[in-house]
C-alpha cells in the first residue's frame, strides 16, 4: 500500500532535490533557497528557509551523523551548513569558478566531492573543508555522483551519458560508455557490499534521458581490476528518467520521470511495485528515509510530496502523519525514560523492566543474579545463556536472542549515525579502531574476528595484509560528543 501522507508547498520554483536524514528532510529549490522539515510532523524548522545561496540550488544531502547539510549551486559553491542552528559552516568555492551541479559526501564523512558543468570534479575533506584533489572530464557536465558505501570510491555520471568509477585519488577505475543515451540524469549505490568468490561486487541503480533506470554490479576482481555488468534495465516510465534512490535497507528503489510519475520497485528482483501517480509536473528528486517507511519526491510544480509504503497505517484520507500512525502501537517499545538512553547505558533495573515488558519477566532474578545491565545484555549469544545463566530451554533462549536482535535494530533506526555502530555488532563501539581494510570497529569484535575468521575482512571477504589495529581517536571522541548532546 501506497498512501500520499503530506504535500508541503514552500519553495517558489522547482524543486531539485530533496534529502532525508534520520529526523530530519531537505528539500532545494530553483528559488535559490534551501527547507528543512522535521519528520515528526513535516513542520519546518525555525531557522528555515536557508538563505546564502546567490542562485538555483541544485542538490543537497546531510552528512552521515546528520549533523550538517550540504549543497551547491550554480553561483559556484558548495556550502555546509549546521542543521543544529542554520549557520554556514564553510563555503567551498569550485575551482575555475563553474556551477556546481552535484554533491555528495562519503558514508565515512572523510570526503565530499562536487561536480561542475565544466565537467571538473572537486574532492574536499570533509571535516576540514580543504580541497584535496581535482579531476575530472572535460566538455561534459556533471550532473549525477555517489559514493560506495566502503567510501573509498564514487561514480559520476555526465551529460553525455557515461559513468565514470573514481578512487579517491582522483584515479579513473573504469568508464562505462553510453550506459544512458543522451545523458545520465541520476546515479545511486545500493548499501550493501557483496563479497565472496573471486570478486566483491557493490550494485549501482542510473537513470537518464533514455527513458530507462538501470541496475549494475560493479565487480573489484582480485587483480584490482573493476568491471561493470548490467543486471537490469527497468521501462516503468514512458520519459526520461531524472531521479532514482535505494532504500536504506537496498530491498526498494524509487525513481522520478518526465512523464510525471513515481515508480517503486523490488530492486533485487527488477519488479515494478507502486506507479505513484500526484505531481502535476516533472519529477526531479525522491528520496527514503532511512529510519521509516518514507518517500519524498519533489517536482517542477513547486511540491514536494510525502508518500508512506506500508500497510495498515490509513487514515485522513492518506494524510495521516507518521507520529499518528506511530501512536496506534506501542506495545514493545521502551518505556519513556529508557527510550532516551542507549541500551549500552541501561542500568540492571531498566534491563529488568524490558523483560516484563517483552513478556520474559521469568527471567529477571537470575539476569539481576548476574549484574546484566545494558552492555552485557548486548553481548548474550546462545553459549552464554546456557552456561552461565543456566536458561535450559531452547526456544526461551532463542526467542530472548530475537529480542535482543531487535534492540540493535531499534537503536539503528533510533538515529545513531551508522559510522558509530561497529560493522560485526553493530553496536555503538567504545574502543574504535581502525583495520588494514580500511574500516573501523569495535577492537574486541575485530580482534575476535581475526583470531577465528582466518585474517579475512568482515567487510570484503579479502584477505587482510595485516592485523594491525590503530586506535581511531577521531571517531572515539566524535561518539563522545554525539552521546553528550543526546
Amino acid at each position: 500500500m501506497a498512501s500520499l501522507i503530506c504535500t508541503l508547498q514552500n519553495h517558489q520554483d522547482d524543486v531539485n532535490w530533496c534529502a532525508f536524514s534520520a529526523k530530519l528532510l531537505a528539500t532545494c529549490s530553483g528559488d535559490k533557497t534551501l527547507r528543512i522539515y522535521n519528520t515528526h510532523d513535516f513542520s519546518e524548522l525555525p531557522f528555515s528557509p536557508l538563505t546564502g545561496h546567490g542562485y538555483s540550488v541544485h542538490c543537497c544531502c546531510f552528512s552521515p551523523c546528520g549533523q550538517f547539510l550540504v549543497s551547491c549551486s550554480t553561483d559556484a559553491t558548495t556550502v555546509v551548513w549546521s542543521v543544529v542552528t542554520g549557520d554556514i559552516e564553510a563555503v567551498l568555492e569550485h575551482p575555475g569558478r563553474s556551477p556546481v551541479r552535484i554533491c555528495a559526501v562519503s558514508p565515512d564523512s572523510v570526503h565530499l566531492v562536487s561536480g561542475a558543468s565544466d565537467g571538473t570534479l572537486a574532492l574536499w575533506d570533509f571535516p576540514s573543508k580543504q580541497l584535496r584533489r581535482t579531476g575530472g572530464v572535460s566538455d561534459t557536465t556533471m550532473v549525477a555522483c555517489s559514493f560506495s558505501p566502503c567510501s573509498q570510491m564514487f561514480m559520476t555520471g555526465s551529460t553525455y551519458g557515461d559513468l565514470r568509477l573514481w578512487d579517491l585519488h582522483m584515479n579513473q577505475l573504469h568508464a562505462e560508455k553510453n550506459a544512458h543515451d543522451l545523458g545520465v540524469s541520476c546515479c545511486t549505490f545500493a548499501p550493501s557490499i557483496h563479497s565472496g568468490g573471486q570478486h566483491v561486487q557493490f550494485h549501482l541503480a542510473s537513470c537518464g534521458q533514455d527513458c530507462h533506470l538501470k541496475i549494475w554490479a560493479i565487480n573489484k576482481l582480485r587483480s584490482g581490476a573493476y568491471k561493470m555488468q548490467l543486471l537490469h534495465t527497468l521501462t516503468g516510465q514512458s520519459a526520461p528518467v531524472l531521479c532514482c534512490a535505494y532504500s536504506s535497507d537496498g530491498q526498494l528503489l524509487v525513481s522520478g520521470s518526465v512523464d510525471k510519475s513515481v515508480t517503486v520497485y523490488d530492486a533485487d528482483n527488477a519488479v515494478l511495485l507502486y506507479t505513484l501517480n500526484h505531481h502535476e509536473r516533472y519529477v526531479t528528486a525522491c528520496s527514503f528515509s532511512p529510519t521509516s517507511s518514507l518517500i519524498a519526491t519533489g517536482s517542477m510544480d513547486k511540491s514536494v510530496n510525502i508518500w508512506r509504503l506500508e500497510d495498515g497505517c490509513s487514515g485522513n484520507d492518506g494524510k495521516m502523519l507518521p507520529e499518528e500512525c506511530a501512536q496506534t502501537s506501542n506495545e514493545g517499545k521502551p518505556a519513556a525514560g529508557r527510550s532516551k538512553l542507549l541500551v549500552a547505558d541501561w542500568s540492571e533495573e531498566d534491563v529488568s523492566e524490558w523483560l516484563v515488558e517483552e513478556g520474559l519477566g521469568g527471567l529477571v532474578d537470575k539476569f539481576k543474579a548476574n549484574n546484566i545491565d545494558g552492555t552485557e545484555l548486548l553481548r548474550l549469544t546462545k553459549e552464554t545463556l546456557a552456561s552461565e545463566l543456566s536458561i535450559d530451554s531452547v526456544g526461551l533462549r532463542s526467542k530472548l536472542l530475537r529480542k535482543v536482535e531487535e534492540l540493535k535494530d531499534d537503536s539503528v533506526c533510533s538515529g545513531i549515525p551508522d559510522e558509530f555502530l561497529c560493522p560485526i555488532t553493530r553496536e555503538l563501539m567504545r574502543e574504535p579502531v581502525i583495520a588494514a581494510d580500511g574500516y573501523s570497529y569495535e577492537r574486541e569484535a575485530i580482534e575476535s574476528w581475526i583470531n577465528t575468521k582466518n585474517r579475512s575482512s568482515p567487510m570484503t571477504n579479502l584477505p587482510l595484509l595485516t592485523t594491525l589495529l590503530t586506535p581511531n581517536h577521531t571517531l572515539k571522541m566524535a561518539i563522545s560528543r554525539w552521546k553528550t548532546s543526546q
